[in-house]
């Protein structure tokens, strides 16, 4: 473990970029993807032998995938807000 303790202007120009690419409109393309996908698995709307196949297994699958990648991403989120909150409270910043 290091004692060292830094934050660019390029670390906090990534994280600026990250917090904003999150905050904005992935979230929204990802639940619109899931909606989507919802309306698809509806034998009302989209039915026969490969429809039924991803019903069945394409979309369970991808619908998990989708959840998995929303948590994901609010996981990064908050251990990169940590994260820099450490390093700048480390560093007399805060």
């Amino acid at each position: 473990m290091t004692d060292r303790v830094l934050s660019t202007d390029t670390a906090r120009g990534a994280i600026q970029r990250i917090e904003a690419i999150l905050a904005g409109q992935l979230e929204q393309q990802v639940q619109q993807l899931e909606q989507q996908g919802q309306i698809l698995s509806d034998p009302g709307i989209w039915d026969g032998r490969a429809a039924a196949e991803f019903r069945g297994t394409v979309w369970p699958q991808a619908k998990s995938s989708l959840d998995r990648t929303i948590k994901t991403l609010e996981e990064l989120r908050v251990a990169i807000q940590r994260v820099n909150q450490n390093i700048m409270t480390a560093g007399g910043n805060a």
